[in-house]
C-alpha cells in the first residue's frame, strides 16, 4: 500500500497526492530550479525557501510564491492523536531524514547556532534539502565530510 502526502497551499487550499501520482512526474532540477512535465504541460519552479525538518517550503511558479506544508500518513496520525515528536524531548543528534549526499556544511565544532539556523544541505531525491538547527546549542561534533553520502538516521552532528 502505498503513502499518500497531504500538501496545504498558503495556508487556504489542501491537495492530496498519491505515491504513484508522485512517481508518475517527470522532474528535472538544476540547483533549486525544478523544471515539472506532467500529462503534456510543462511547469518552471524555484525553491526559495526549505525548512525539511517542519516539511515547509515557500515556491515560486511563474511570478506567484507559494507556502506549502507538506504531511503524509504519520504526522497526520500523531496530529490526531494529540501528540508531537518535538515537544517531549531535546534534540542533541542532527541524523539524516534519508539516504542522500551532503552538499554543504555550514558549521564548525564549536560553532554556537541558533534555532532555525542551517547547518548543512543533503541532497535527497533530486531535491536540497536544508536541515537547520532545532534549538539554540553549540555544535560539538560534526560526524560528516562535503560530498559523503549518507544512510537514513546515519549521524550527521552532535549538539550540546
Amino acid at each position: 500500500m502505498g503513502q499518500n502526502l497531504r500538501a496545504k497551499v498558503n495556508d487556504a487550499h489542501d491537495f492530496e497526492f498519491s505515491e504513484a501520482e508522485i512517481q508518475s512526474l517527470d522532474v528535472q532540477e538544476s540547483k533549486n530550479k525544478l523544471h515539472i512535465l506532467q500529462n503534456n504541460k510543462s511547469v518552471q519552479s524555484e525553491i526559495l525557501k526549505s525548512d525539511f525538518l517542519n516539511k515547509k517550503y515557500n515556491i515560486k511558479i511563474n511570478a506567484n510564491t507559494y507556502v506549502v506544508s507538506i504531511k503524509n500518513d504519520l504526522d497526520l496520525l500523531i496530529k490526531e492523536m494529540g501528540l508531537s515528536l518535538a515537544a517531549s524531548q531535546v534534540v542533541n543528534d542532527i541524523k539524516a531524514p534519508m539516504p542522500g549526499l551532503i552538499l554543504d556544511i555550514n558549521v564548525s565544532e564549536g560553532d554556537e547556532v541558533s534555532e532555525g539556523d542551517q547547518l548543512l544541505v543533503l541532497e535527497a531525491m533530486k531535491m536540497e534539502n536544508a536541515i537547520t538547527a532545532p534549538r539554540n546549542a553549540v555544535i560539538k561534533s560534526i560526524s560528516i565530510n562535503k560530498s559523503e553520502t549518507v544512510t537514513k538516521n546515519q549521524l550527521l552532528i552532535e549538539m550540546e
